[in-house]
């Protein structure tokens, strides 16, 4: 039996992925495993980076910004300090809010998925999730609660552009089936309820 697993939470903006990431974490770490939260972007200067771009404080183009992404993600895998695979080494169980899929959905509404995909071949051959959870909500309901919980959006936060990036997860999901163990849940019930399916799902692990 595997001691420890690597975990990415994906979805459009506002489905919840942070609140069941910290809840599975919370969950983990009270029946006795190690765990190591993290995020993308990461809070690195690349990381940080990107935020600023996102903020629109930073100009720049949308081959730029999934490059960005590919060098964070590199980092993220690869720092001694901590890294995703140190981690993993190490036997912590990885919980990361946002991987490759992220990329593939966001960055194919602007380029090929093809180019996107293979962009970060590298990075899934390193270290591939044993599991990646899916919180489905509508586009509609992303924006509802963006719009409810933040002061102004970011770069991608439109209807149109989070209609498109839904699309995509979708159709990545669908080309990669064979090789990726996707988990797809309903995020418009209440979060209890998300995160005990989520944990069912881990159990069988």
């Amino acid at each position: 039996m595997k001691k420890n697993l690597f975990i990415a939470f994906e979805g459009i903006d506002g489905c919840g992925k942070s609140t069941q990431a910290k809840l599975l974490t919370e969950r983990l770490l009270k029946e006795g495993h190690k765990v190591y939260s993290t995020f993308e972007p990461t809070d690195s200067e690349i990381g940080q980076l990107i935020r600023n771009v996102f903020a629109r404080k930073i100009d720049s183009n949308h081959h730029t910004i999934a490059a960005l992404f590919l060098a964070d993600r590199f980092h993220h895998l690869l720092n001694k300090t901590n890294g995703i695979l140190s981690k993993m080494e190490e036997g912590y169980t990885v919980i990361t809010d946002r991987y490759y899929f992220s990329s593939y959905a966001y960055h194919s509404v602007h380029m090929p998925m093809e180019w996107v995909i293979e962009a970060n071949a590298p990075c899934a051959e390193m270290l591939r999730p044993d599991l990646t959870i899916y919180i489905d909500i509508s586009p509609k309901v992303s924006m509802d609660r963006i719009q409810k919980n933040r002061e102004s959006t970011e770069l991608y936060e439109t209807l149109d552009n989070l209609t498109l990036v839904k699309a995509n997860y979708y159709k990545a999901f669908d080309k990669l089936k064979e090789q990726e163990a996707i988990f797809i849940t309903d995020g418009n019930r209440l979060p209890e309820h998300i995160a005990q399916d989520i944990q069912q799902k881990i159990r069988g692990l």
